[in-house]
């Protein structure tokens, strides 16, 4: 049974459960008062939530998880070499590969979309996977051909550590490190795992921080903890620029710990709905999408490409494009 039959299910059941569970508590009390209480309102009640469901469904489905928008944005910093004025990075996120099982062609149209942006460097910022490794196998070919001068860099989110598998801890593990020797030897990406990469321009050089998953309770959810940034800033220079999959790493030590200038996040998804301008992602994160300011700090999170659960409502799938000013 495929996962968006699944959630369809549990959905309908719940939905069609609730006004009956209204339902039941107040015959219970019209038993007691000595009042009558009428069905009908609750059955059709249950049919119109389970309707409406379905609709809104069918349209995440089948429309809100494939119009792919590019974002584009300058970030100045007078700490910017000047070689690298106008260095283009493209910044994608929670690629979630289940997501495009049932039209891969989707990930092609994604991979063309980056090419065509002629980044200097493609910064990947986490969730690769869902479940497992294998879920990377069929993308292979298609993921090896996003192109950058300067590559592909990576680092692994919660997703990517196998959490949600019914696999042993042993099979995680071994999990990870499938999935990390094949971003590096089958799609030629540089996984950051608590560690940097120096990119040169003649004498000049930025630095790219990578962190591995590092969630914090002060916002979100907890997942797993693993990050290092003491360990990834160690030997770094010149202008630094930090991956870190979950943004309430940035809230609880970036910010005010590092002088850090910018910082890369996905994870939230913007809970895959935005009405508005305005999305559930609000109720747990702080930081929820797109670009934040703190002093002489910015945040940037890209809602992802996939999803977790098979739709999207207003939240369109998005390919950010972030370009260095020196000022």
């Amino acid at each position: 049974m495929s996962w968006a039959l699944s959630i369809t299910i549990f959905l309908t059941i719940v939905l069609a459960a609730l006004p009956h569970l209204v339902w039941a508590v107040a015959l219970l009390v019209g038993k007691l008062c000595n009042l009558h209480i009428a069905y009908a309102p609750f059955g059709w009640s249950a049919v119109a939530l389970v309707e409406v469901a379905w609709a809104l469904l069918a349209y995440g489905y089948f429309v809100g998880r494939w119009p792919f928008v590019v974002q584009e944005a300058e970030y100045v910093n007078s700490d910017i070499p000047r070689s690298f004025d106008g260095y283009r990075i493209v910044h994608i996120s929670d690629l979630h590969l289940m997501t495009f099982d049932d039209n891969p062609a989707k990930l092609t149209e994604v991979v063309e979309k980056i090419n065509a942006l002629d980044a200097d460097l493609v910064c990947f910022t986490g969730d690769l996977v869902n479940l497992s490794a294998e879920e990377l196998k069929p993308y292979i070919a298609d993921l090896a051909a996003i192109k950058a001068r300067d590559g592909v860099v990576s680092v692994l989110g919660n997703h990517d550590f196998m959490l949600y598998s019914l696999s042993s801890q042993k099979q995680s593990s071994e999990g990870v490190d499938e999935l990390v020797e094949m971003q590096r030897n089958a799609l030629g990406w540089r996984v950051l795992r608590n560690e940097n990469l120096v990119i040169e321009r003649g004498e000049d050089k930025i630095t790219i921080l990578g962190v591995d998953n590092e969630s914090r309770s002060e916002q979100g959810f907890h997942t797993i903890a693993r990050g290092d940034l003491t360990k990834a800033m160690e030997g770094s220079d010149g202008f630094r620029i930090l991956l870190s999959h979950d943004p309430s790493h940035w809230a609880a030590e970036v910010l005010h710990d590092t002088d850090i200038p910018l910082t890369l996040s996905g994870h939230t998804h913007a809970a895959q709905v935005r009405l508005f301008g305005w999305t559930p992602a609000s109720w747990v994160f702080r930081y929820t999408a797109g670009r934040y300011d703190e002093g002489e700090q910015t945040l940037y999170i890209n809602i992802g490409l996939g999803c977790t659960a098979p739709f999207r409502l207003g939240a369109n799938p998005e390919i950010s494009v972030i370009t260095l000013r020196h000022e």
